[in-house]
Formats: structure tokens, sequence, C-alpha cells
């Protein structure tokens, strides 16, 4: 696992109901995210995970290219990007997602030459997707109401 340069962080979910989850962020004054799944699991009263990993990815990438364009000083009228995903069964026949693409629109009246820097450089600044494109490590544990362990698996 490589070094940690910044602090961890911790995000915190908790059952309302069927699938709902509320999520609690580390941050002061962020407002709090309903979780849920698609019928016939859950209501779709909010996102899923596997659409959450994809807001990530598109988030992650227009926000590093818009940094780096406003370091180069490029004038920017506006980012729109649109993600999609596709679900996909693997050999157990257990859901995974099988691909990520994102479309960026960008909107600068800056000519092609003063954005070649940028557009080489920002995908390789994007942590969610350089991350998600190497394999993140995650550890597992399942414990009981009095923190009794139920279950591990360390992060491989």
């Amino acid at each position: 696992m490589a070094e940690a340069h910044e602090p961890r962080f911790t995000i915190t979910m908790e059952q309302l109901q069927d699938f709902e989850f509320k999520v609690k962020f580390d941050w002061e004054g962020v407002d709090e995210l309903l979780l849920d799944e698609p019928a016939p699991l859950g209501g779709s009263k909010g996102p899923n995970a596997a659409r959450l990993v994809a807001a990530a990815v598109g988030n992650c990438l227009s926000a590093s290219l818009l940094f780096c364009l406003q370091r180069a000083k490029v004038e920017v009228n506006g980012v729109k990007t649109q993600v999609s995903g596709a679900l996909v069964r693997n050999e157990q026949k257990r859901l995974r997602i099988g691909d990520i693409q994102v479309r960026i629109e960008l909107d600068t009246p800056a000519e092609r030459a003063r954005l070649e820097r940028c557009l080489g450089l920002f995908e390789d600044y994007c942590v969610v997707t350089q991350s998600v494109r190497e394999g993140i490590e995650v550890g597992v544990e399942v414990v009981d109401p009095s923190g009794a362990q139920l279950f591990s698996a360390p992060g491989k």
C-alpha cells in the first residue's frame, strides 16, 4: 500500500429502512446524502453506489481540468460533464461496473493551443480516476453492536 500523505477521511452511513442509507460526511456544514438501490431492491430515492462511483470519476476529472486551466489563467465560461457507466456480470454472474465513459464539455474562448498543456495533464492529477484505474485497496470488517468481530478481510 502506498504511503498516506493526507489525513484519513471518514464517512458514516446509517440504514434508515430497506436499502436506504443516510450518509454523513466528515466536513462541518456539508449536507447529508440519501443513498438507495433501484427497484426492485430499493425505491430509487437517491443514487446507488455505482452512480456515486461514476459521479466521483466525472467530478474529479472536471475539477482537475478546471484547476489546471485556472492556474494557466485560461478563461473558462463553464464545464458540463456527462458520465455513463455500464453494469456487466462477471464469471460468477455478479454485477460489476464494466466501464465508465466521461464526456466533458468545456466552454472557453481560448484557442486550442492554450489548452494543450492542461489537456495533457489533468487526467493524471485526478485522484479518483487514477485510483479506480489502478485498483483501490479495500479492507472489510463486520462487527456486532458490542464491537465483537464477525468477519474480517484485509485489503489486498
